[in-house]
């Protein structure tokens, strides 16, 4: 095994024109107690790398390692770990610990746990050739689909469904998904295979286009009024000023979801115009292991159309700046 291996990390948080993201060698992590070392073979890129590198989610360690969409391989254990054999195929998503004690973990709701800890944030992620992760918090991945097909499910796919059951869809209800990039096109096709009629808003004309060709009922701009009222409605976008567009949407008794970990200032509401008629919001806190389990069970019954740009390893930097930019249709995936 190479001693060092080659990653990116968070140098000084900014926006992208100043090249947050540097280009580094660092040694091969060895795993601790409990984890599993793993050769990466595809990760991800997700809007909150991007949060991460500008700065709008403050760094928690100095020269993080990002990404938290990572397909790969056992490569090695550490003290305690074993379960998984060496070359197995592995996912390692944001959620890398939580306590197992608090009244959250005990209530099924270790997505609350003040103790929780995220890859790619708390500790380095898969923005590299090797990462570690608690072998408790990775998922097994089936053999004989692309690396670049799996790793996008582990974040976008994973929030998108706890977002999904965060909104109340009713059984063949109507759906708006605000925003249509990696998590919100995985989104709105388990939705479509559920019975829901979908409305796609977002300002990316080739995502409407996109929208279109996977069942959306509809497709127009973010703040367009969808062609018919809502049931539910998930904000994917990290866009505050949709906040009052998208509950003005629902119908009585609807449900908007606000999926992002970072949301720009949401402008005042007026109660009767955006919140009477109990409407409802909500807001999405990571997931829990079982969303995973149970969103890759699903993905595996119902396999769904993943779009992706690859980026070879060497050009992480290129694609998070494309990402800011609204340049990538679909999800950015790094080949490593």
């Amino acid at each position: 095994m190479a001693e060092t291996m080659s990653a990116w990390v968070v140098e000084r948080p900014g926006p992208m024109e100043s090249r947050p993201l540097r280009h580094a060698r660092l040694p091969v992590p060895e795993p601790g107690p409990g984890e599993v070392l793993v050769r990466v073979e595809a990760c991800a890129v997700c809007r909150t790398d991007l949060h991460l590198a500008e700065g709008d989610l403050p760094p928690r360690r100095p020269g993080t390692v990002p990404g938290h969409e990572v397909v790969g391989r056992v490569a090695g254990h550490g003290p305690g770990a074993g379960r998984l054999a060496a070359g197995a195929r592995v996912g390692v998503a944001w959620l890398r610990h939580t306590c197992g004690a608090c009244r959250y973990c005990l209530r099924g709701l270790e997505n609350l746990c003040p103790g929780s800890r995220y890859t790619g944030w708390d500790a380095d992620g898969g923005y590299a050739e090797y990462t570690t992760a608690p072998e408790g918090y990775v998922y097994p991945l089936p053999e004989g689909v692309p690396a670049e097909r799996l790793a996008p499910l582990l974040c976008a796919g994973i929030i998108g469904y706890r977002a999904l059951t965060r909104a109340d869809l009713p059984p063949g209800g109507r759906l708006g998904v605000y925003g249509f990039g990696a998590s919100a096109h995985l989104t709105a096709q388990v939705a479509i295979a559920q019975g829901a009629t979908v409305h796609v808003l977002t300002r990316s004309a080739r995502a409407r286009e996109l929208a279109l060709e996977l069942g959306a009922a509809s497709a127009g701009g973010a703040y367009d009024a969808p062609p018919e009222p809502l049931d539910s409605a998930i904000l994917f976008a990290p866009v505050g000023d949709l906040v009052p567009v998208a509950l003005r949407a629902l119908d009585r008794g609807g449900t908007l979801a606000i999926a992002g970990i970072h949301l720009t200032d949401v402008p005042p509401l007026n109660y009767e115009e955006h919140l009477f008629y109990e409407r409802a919001v909500r807001s999405v806190t990571a997931n829990t292991r079982e969303d995973g389990r149970a969103f890759l069970e699903l993905a595996a019954r119902r396999p769904l159309s993943v779009t992706t740009v690859p980026y070879p390893l060497d050009r992480a930097g290129e694609a998070l700046a494309d990402l800011a930019a609204d340049q990538v249709n679909g999800a950015a995936v790094l080949r490593v």
